[in-house]
Parts: C-alpha cells; structure tokens; sequence
C-alpha cells in the first residue's frame, strides 16, 4: 500500500510537470488546466490515542556482586554471558591472612577446649568436697569461678573460629540470584574493593524500560496500559509492553515522574542499555471521520483571547466534488496525533478528499484523478 501510494505520488508530480508545462506553451487562455491528484472517501474510523517517550531498555533485575574482602583476584569462574545459578562461585579471593586467622581459632578453640575438660573434673571434685564440708566456700567459690572462666574461653574461641571461617567463606563470591553474567568490572590480578562490584548478574527474560513523565501526561496514565516498543537493531519489528509500575509522586524540580514499562524478552534479543522509543496507549477515538496526516495541509495562525496571543493550528483538505473540481475545507479537527486526525466538521461522510497533488491545487481549480487517468490507459 505503501508503495503503491509514493508511485502515485511521483506519477502526479510527473503528470503535473508535464501539464503546466504545455500550459505556457499553449496560446489559447481559455483551455482550464487539470491538477492530476489521487483521493479516497472520507469514512469512519478509529483512531488510537497516544503518548511519545524515549528510554532505556534496562534488565528486570540487575545485582551488583561485591567482594567483602579486599584483597587480590585469584581467579574468576566466569565471564560475560555465562548463565549461573543461585550459589555458584564467581570469583576467588587471595585469602592467605584469613586462612591463618582460621588455624589460629581452630588451634585457640582446641586448646580452650581442653583447659575446659581439666577444670570440669576438678570442679566436679571440688562440688563433692564442698558438699561433705571438706573444702571452704573460699576455695570452692575459687574453682567455680576458674569454671566459668574457661567455659566463656570455650564459647569465645568458637565464635572467633566461625567469624574466621565465615571471612574465608567470602573470599569466594557466589552469585546471589540466578542469571547472566551481565558484565564483568575485575581481571585476575586486579585488587577487589567493597566498593566497586565484580560482576553484575542480569535477568534478562522480562526487561524493562524507565521514562520520566511530563505532570501534564501523568493523569492519562493507568498500570496495564500498552505500549509499542521500537529499537534501533530491529527497526521493523514492534514490541509489546505494558505500563506496570507508576511512580506516585513527582520531582518538585521538574515536575515530572517516573513510569516502568516491562515486556517480555524470552530471546533475549533486546539487550540492557539499548535506546528505545515508546509509544503508550492511552486510549481510542470511534466513530469519528479519520483523515491521514498527508492528505492535509496545516498551517498557524494568531488568536487574541483576553488579551493574550494563542497560536492556533488550522488544518485544510482538498474536497473534490462530481464535477472534478477541488474546494479547500477547514477542518474542524477532535484530535490529532502523528499519522491521523479525527474529525468534527469540514468533511462528510463519502465525501473524496486528496490524498496526493494538493501542493498542486488551488480552491477551485479542475482535478484529474490519477487511478482514473490509469484505467483509461
């Protein structure tokens, strides 16, 4: 259709060349010159409405792995675009310091351990001896008290040997959450620090898209609304989204709020920090004559109201009637967005309308229509 339509257009232009043209070579003023032109009935329609934004595409959930430790990158189990689970190691740490932190807790627990199992016999000896009246509540309050001591030695050591363990553990970072290795910050060798990530682990089947929106278009916004989706790398193809998430409250700066559209991404083709145009559904037009944007001519105008200057568009159609001849129309126009306008009045239903040669015409001037001049031939 599309096609079909730009022939016509280069065969009006060409056509139109070639009749003005025999026009000023012609002496007699009185023949009336036809504007070859193509047209269509006027006819109800729908009409989408819409709102633009630009954005980018951003994975559903998008983890930044640190490293506790900072020390030097012994090894790194993955790369870029590897799938890993919930778990699974990434990077290895030097961890030579901690490794000997935990001998040193094993060796400390063992050896609170066995002063412990001493003193739980001499204290046993010394709660049997008290009890017969044998020994002094000085010297039995004494070998309580060496008791308790070494018990808290016990339960200090194992406490200082889990911490050491759990630093050893942390030397190798796992993945916190399933995924793809989106990107990866460190090479072995490189010394980690807590506050730069190693990796970064993507989800990828959802992605979705952050726009900050005007105060203006924030009311005519609802989650669940759709939205068309085109990118660079597929500039035929539309995705579909959803609004899902919107925000409820708006910069005082810029008067402006953010929206979160998520669509489906099973392939994974759109990929994280592609440039996205976004086109929202925010409602339909029925039962409204639809003209397409090509058709009409627009222009602007100045209008006092109140003392104040408005710029007010104005848009014409060329009307051809049974006796092939054009009269301009202003259109009294509902809404219009970027390929259609609805209309009110300026146009009735089976009406004909240009559609291709309006640069040509002026109100009242003969028409030729194209598809007409074709089927003759």
């Amino acid at each position: 259709m599309i096609q079909k339509r730009w022939l016509h257009m280069i065969l009006i232009t060409i056509i139109a060349v070639v009749a003005f043209s025999g026009c000023n070579k012609s002496t007699n003023d009185n023949n009336e010159t036809k504007v070859p032109v193509d047209i269509e009935v006027a006819a109800l329609g729908q009409i989408t409405q819409s709102i633009f934004y630009t954005g980018d595409i951003n994975a559903e959930y998008d983890v930044k792995v640190f490293s506790k430790i900072p020390d030097r990158i012994e090894a790194y189990y993955v790369d870029e675009g590897d799938a890993v689970k919930a778990g699974d190691p990434i990077v290895k740490i030097v961890a030579t310091t901690i490794e000997q932190a935990v001998h040193q807790a094993e060796a400390g627990l063992a050896a609170a351990t066995a002063q412990k199992m001493n003193i739980e016999s001499e204290y046993a000896r010394a709660k049997r001896l008290f009890g017969e009246n044998a020994m002094s509540k000085q010297q039995y309050d004494a070998v309580e008290t060496q008791y308790e001591s070494v018990n808290a030695q016990v339960k200090q050591a194992t406490a200082a040997l889990a911490t050491a363990k759990s630093q050893y553990r942390d030397a190798t970072v796992s993945a916190p959450i399933s995924g793809i290795i989106g990107k990866r910050y460190f090479e072995v060798g490189d010394m980690a620090a807590p506050s730069v990530p190693v990796v970064s682990v993507v989800q990828m089947e959802n992605v979705k898209i952050l726009v900050d929106v005007t105060e203006q278009d924030m009311g005519r916004l609802k989650v669940g609304q759709k939205a068309n989706i085109t990118v660079r790398s597929y500039p035929d193809e539309i995705f579909s989204g959803k609004v899902v998430k919107i925000s409820p409250i708006l910069d005082p700066i810029t008067r402006m709020g953010s929206v979160e559209i998520l669509l489906a991404n099973p392939e994974h083709r759109l990929k994280p920090g592609m440039y996205a145009e976004i086109e929202i559904i925010v409602g339909t037009i029925d039962n409204k004559i639809v003209i397409p944007r090509f058709a009409v001519t627009e222009n602007t105008s100045l209008k006092s109201n109140n003392g104040k200057d408005q710029v007010i568009k104005n848009y014409y159609v060329y009307v051809v009637d049974d006796s092939l001849h054009a009269e301009q129309r202003l259109l009294d126009v509902y809404y219009v967005n970027h390929k259609s306008l609805a209309v009110n009045s300026g146009i009735k239903i089976g009406e004909k309308y240009v559609v291709a040669g309006q640069n040509n015409l002026r109100d009242g001037l003969s028409v030729l229509v194209a598809e007409q001049e074709e089927g003759n031939e």
